[in-house]
């Protein structure tokens, strides 16, 4: 592991510090901060000639700052002669435009590909993709793992009966799917109509949830609305406890509020991919770290191993 060496911005160095204790590594010294008037200023102060460098940093929000000193890292360490650069983006930004689905739209998923190739980066490793075809949009390899088995883990402690797992949307089937084979459990998919970009209505049920334990699966929470939603469905088709679990807590807008006032939610469950500030915790929110899951994908990279077996 002398070649190993782990480098993190500002958006998530909790879990940097995490990653390196799984892997019993010290976390290298960069400098990652402003100039005067606000442009990202960073040095890196490791010697990074011939080693096999990591960047730690989800592109959440603020994702413009997290972004670019994603993106000035990445050259920093290639004009500092790295061997390889990985960029570890547990959280992939801008990722919910990945197609034309309107006109004169862009599609900012393949715009910050390309931005992260130009830069210099060797190779991406993320975690749960908004869509999965945005691996694509990269002509450099991309890890992509899950984070089901952190989520099944917690799960199976419960020792939870009679589960249902739900899809609040088509778009999340193959994500339900694979909750549901892990965890013995049925499968139902909620029909929902999108009224704007931050509001769902939710139609109908497909699929037995009547005196059922439910455990909402999605990607990534925002606002919270299609959450909401969906418990409100949930309730009214007479479901017993509902439980979610989702990788990405953006929690923006007045998503804490209206969790805190949901009265059918027993718990969200959601990833550190986005750290969790300390005005957002909430008593019905917890947090499953992917420090471990992340630390053996990096190991397995540097050893030149398979990764195979974690996207189980």
């Amino acid at each position: 592991m002398d070649k190993l060496a782990i480098f993190s911005g500002n958006a998530n160095p909790e879990l940097a510090n995490d990653i390196c204790k799984n892997l019993k590594v010290k976390l290298q010294d960069a400098l990652v901060g402003r100039f005067s008037e606000g442009e990202i200023r960073v040095k890196i102060n490791e010697n990074v000639r011939g080693k096999d460098v990591f960047i730690i940093q989800p592109t959440c929000p603020p994702s413009n700052d997290n972004l670019m000193e994603l993106l000035i890292m990445i050259d920093a360490m290639r004009r500092a002669s790295a061997q390889r650069i990985t960029a570890v983006i547990p959280y992939f930004g801008y990722a919910r435009q990945d197609r034309k689905d309107q006109p004169r739209v862009p599609i900012t998923a393949k715009l910050v590909a390309n931005l992260l190739t130009t830069s210099g980066v060797s190779r991406i490793l993320t975690i749960d993709l908004h869509a999965g075809q945005i691996q694509g949009f990269f002509d450099i390899p991309v890890d992509h793992l899950f984070s089901v088995g952190v989520f099944v883990d917690y799960f199976g402690k419960m020792n939870l009966k009679d589960l249902v797992v739900v899809s609040p949307d088509v778009g999340s089937i193959k994500m339900a799917r694979a909750y549901a084979k892990r965890v013995s459990a049925g499968l139902a998919i909620i029909d929902k109509r999108r009224v704007s970009p931050e509001k769902a209505e939710a139609m109908h049920i497909m699929g037995e949830v009547e005196g059922k334990n439910v455990i909402i699966v999605d990607d990534m929470i925002a606002t919270g609305s299609s959450l909401i939603e969906a418990v409100g469905a949930l309730k009214k088709a007479n479901a017993k406890t509902i439980y979610a679990a989702i990788a990405h807590g953006i929690l923006s807008g007045p998503a804490i509020e209206r969790i805190g006032k949901c009265e059918g939610l027993e718990k969200l469950l959601i990833s550190d991919s986005i750290p969790l500030p300390a005005d957002k915790k909430n008593n019905k929110i917890q947090v499953l770290s992917l420090a471990a899951l992340l630390a053996e994908a990096i190991k397995r990279i540097h050893n030149e191993e398979s990764v195979s077996c974690l996207f189980d």
